[in-house]
């Protein structure tokens, strides 16, 4: 991807990578699949162990968005071994996806992905307490956050609208 996170259409460019949030309860990942587009969470999963299942569940769901065979993302991640198991490697063949892959030590490569990591931990995580909240607490209002980034938050870059709301003036399904 060559750190060019721009995309004309949606299901050009897809970033994704695992975050950590660490509550008094526990340990939760999220798993996200970011369209380059507009910046919407095409897909994500959430769990308490950052594994395979984490990230393919994410990527399966991510690929019944697209028109098999017309629609070919490039679907770019760091180095981790979640993106190098033959579970991962097989679906991204299967779908005819493109992969791209961070080099070695170098988040700079994945900086749009973690650019949504920091938003999300600014505006959801860091603000709150979470000292008597479960990890199913956590995890249904992760969910619901990123619902409301979808469909809600506004974006400057995308004329004071919402991935979805943007999406559905252009005339594209979200």
């Amino acid at each position: 991807m060559n750190r060019d996170f721009s995309a004309s259409a949606p299901n050009e460019k897809w970033l994704t990578d695992i975050t950590e949030f660490q509550i008094p309860a526990g340990k939760v990942y999220l798993s996200p699949m970011i369209d380059c587009f507009d910046g919407m969470a095409v897909s994500w999963s959430i769990s308490t162990r950052p594994d395979a299942e984490l990230v393919n569940t994410m990527l399966d769901a991510a690929i019944q968005t697209v028109t098999v065979g017309s629609e070919r993302p490039m679907v770019h991640s760091d180095r981790g071994g979640h993106y190098r198991w033959p579970g991962w490697l097989s679906r991204i063949a299967e779908a005819q996806l493109v992969r791209s892959m961070s080099r070695k030590a170098c988040s700079p490569d994945n900086a749009a992905c973690e650019g949504f990591f920091g938003r999300l931990k600014n505006e959801f995580f860091y603000s709150r307490d979470w000292l008597v909240t479960t990890i199913e607490e956590f995890v249904a209002a992760l969910d619901a956050y990123i619902r409301w980034y979808n469909e809600a938050r506004v974006k400057i870059s995308l004329g004071s609208c919402s991935p979805v709301e943007y999406r559905r003036k252009l005339g594209i399904a979200a």
